[in-house]
């Protein structure tokens, strides 16, 4: 049409309602940073093990190098071997209880870097892009591949109060807004998952922390920082919702999914660290991405002298909300 293409969009509440409301009642992170550069494969191994690597020996986490953009195999992600350690080693040790929850149907995103791609099952019991856990040597020897469940689990574990210390929740492709997935239906598929645990009795010492992998562009306005040879991507969404998140709260400090790692540590275990010198399992990774000193610590988004605050139980469907800036 000779119309010039655009190079920066958004969404508002006329397309998300939800989450602008989930912002304008919680917490809205606006410098939360992809992990790492890359694509989906390495930001969900870095939210479980703060670490992207190969490794030439199965079983063996001292074979393993770093690998900013994951396995080179990653068109057969289902016969990756990651020897490294991820945090549910730590959590197992302590006999702190988690589970990773995953909507089944197809990948959302495509191994090759392309944009679509014939779409591929994704199964609990398969290790995929968005399925890391079931190809790690640690879920494997402890035992525990089958914390690795569907979504429904999660939403019988919400209503009977049984929901396990920490939970990771994915989506498939058609809740994943993932092109060319619908936003609204990823919206609805959010809004379920935080109305149940909303719901259930649980909710009182539940803090849900929001996030997408990455957002598939290419520019932002906000440089990322430099932490570490792997260094930090692109400026992601992020939110914090619980009944002590603080209210209307944006928080300026620089965090990334490090950060949901490092909460889980100090909550759980204490403060250890995924640290080859002292977790018992040592590794070659290059640092500890939690101490990082540019790190924020994701407390400073709740407070806890205040009354829990009562779920806020929103539609699946929601009406549009107004433009963020009016005349649009």
């Amino acid at each position: 049409s000779g119309a010039a293409p655009d190079v920066l969009g958004w969404h508002d509440a006329r397309e998300i309602p939800n989450y602008w409301t989930y912002a304008q009642n919680f917490v809205l992170q606006d410098r939360m940073f992809e992990p790492n550069a890359s694509w989906s494969l390495p930001s969900h191994l870095f939210m479980v093990s703060a670490w992207s690597a190969i490794c030439s020996k199965p079983g063996d986490p001292q074979s393993c190098v770093n690998a900013l953009n994951g396995p080179p195999s990653g068109l057969n992600v289902s016969k990756n071997d990651y020897a490294w350690t991820d945090l549910t080693y730590l959590l197992h040790k302590a006999n702190v209880s988690w589970a990773y929850y995953l909507s089944e149907g197809n990948e959302p995103d495509c191994a090759d870097d392309a944009m679509f791609c014939q779409p591929k099952p994704q199964a609990r019991n398969v290790p995929g892009i968005w399925n890391p856990l079931p190809a790690f040597d640690t879920v494997k020897q402890d035992g525990q591949l089958t914390n690795v469940q569907v979504v429904d689990k999660y939403f019988a574990a919400a209503k009977d109060g049984t929901l396990p210390a920490v939970s990771w929740i994915v989506p498939e492709n058609n809740v994943s807004e993932h092109p060319p997935a619908k936003i609204s239906s990823g919206q609805a598929y959010v809004t379920q998952l935080i109305n149940a645990a909303m719901q259930g009795p649980d909710w009182n010492s539940t803090a849900i922390f929001l996030a997408w992998d990455d957002w598939g562009g290419f520019y932002d306005h906000v440089t990322p920082p430099k932490v570490d040879q792997n260094g930090y991507g692109l400026r992601v969404p992020a939110l914090v919702i619980s009944p002590y998140a603080r209210q209307g709260y944006i928080d300026h400090q620089t965090l990334s999914f490090d950060a949901y790692l490092k909460f889980i540590e100090d909550d759980f275990l204490g403060g250890q660290r995924l640290d080859p010198s002292t977790d018992g399992r040592p590794d070659p990774r290059p640092d500890v991405r939690e101490n990082a000193a540019q790190l924020g610590n994701l407390i400073s988004d709740f407070d806890f002298t205040q009354d829990p605050r009562p779920g806020l139980i929103l539609p699946t469907n929601p009406a549009p909300g107004p433009a963020s800036i009016p005349g649009t």
